[in-house]
């Protein structure tokens, strides 16, 4: 449900509640506005290779080391292989979630068969403002390596303002997406972590605190209607009605199956990619935030509990 935006270049939340005490606040703003996203890597992927001759190395692999120097980007592993025409390197790297060691030959002109990148592109929606901690919380899921499958490990970035375009209609097993622009002079917050229940950071602009609706807990959220936010044109965020089929409170994520009854909705086939944190609304409560689509269905689609994120954004400043 988050949507990629391909690379143009080549290097890509003290309330005391009954029961349980929580870090975050009792209202949070609920958002539904479209943002731009980009996420720097702790680490480097191979995203291709031009020469197989140099390297073990392949697709999807992610580059931790280089002459075991640990902190690494595309402009440090650059010099370093500046630096060391005709050598050959020492590459630590992570496939399949085991950690290696190869060598890598560098040619006399400093060519060294690879493509990669260390940033992440696209677009997504932001889900709430803490506005106490100003802590912020988008997607509702992790940002996942598409070669390689893994959960990306955040080394910063940043959310962006963003304008849709326009948006391409979902249709049975073919999820349909929004297309929009990223405003890279417009940083709206400070990326920390790239979890399975979202990502999380600090807000930076003001906030508006008429946008704030009461925390939902498990107990809360009921069977039938409610609705999510999420912007379709005109940068208006506006409200869509949905109805929750089903509620499992005891999972981590994939809490909450609904499926689209709005109109406005169903005319653009349901839910498109780029609707991933749009939040949930049901009796004045956030209860949770859009984060899948059913593919074969995409009138149906996913959604995870509130109280889940907010945990999730606690961590952040653990």
């Amino acid at each position: 449900m988050f949507k990629h935006i391909k690379p143009i270049f080549l290097l890509m939340l003290l309330l005391v509640i009954p029961c349980y005490t929580y870090a975050y606040s009792e209202y949070v703003i609920a958002s539904g506005e479209n943002i731009g996203i980009k996420l720097k890597t702790k680490g480097i992927i191979v995203i291709g290779k031009y020469d197989d001759s140099n390297t073990q190395l392949k697709k999807g692999d992610i580059i931790t080391s280089i002459n075991n120097n640990n902190n690494i980007n595309i402009d440090s592993f650059t010099k370093i292989i500046s630096n060391n025409r005709g050598k050959s390197v020492t590459i630590g790297y992570i496939r399949d979630g085991y950690e290696s060691k190869t060598k890598l030959n560098i040619n006399e002109d400093g060519k060294t068969g690879l493509y990669l990148k260390d940033t992440i592109a696209g677009i997504g929606t932001l889900t709430f403002i803490d506005p106490q901690s100003k802590v912020f919380g988008a997607l509702g899921h992790e940002i996942i390596d598409s070669t390689s499958g893994i959960i990306l490990e955040s080394n910063g970035g940043n959310i962006y303002e963003s304008k849709i375009i326009n948006i391409k209609r979902s249709d049975n097993g073919n999820p349909g997406e929004k297309n929009a622009s990223i405003d890279n002079n417009t940083i709206m917050g400070d990326i920390d972590t790239n979890t399975n229940k979202g990502l999380f950071g600090d807000y930076q602009e003001e906030i508006d605190e008429t946008k704030l609706y009461k925390v939902g807990t498990k107990d809360d959220i009921k069977l039938g209607k409610a609705y999510m936010l999420t912007e379709l044109k005109d940068n208006v965020v506006k409200k869509y009605e949905i109805e929750i089929l089903k509620i499992d409170k005891k999972k981590n994520i994939k809490n909450i199956m609904f499926k689209v009854t709005d109109t406005r909705l169903l005319e653009v086939g349901g839910i498109v990619q780029g609707m991933s944190g749009s939040p949930i609304i049901q009796d004045n409560y956030i209860v949770g935030a859009v984060t899948h689509v059913v593919v074969d269905d995409p009138l149906r689609g996913y959604g995870i509990l509130i109280t889940n994120m907010l945990e999730e954004a606690e961590k952040k400043d653990d």
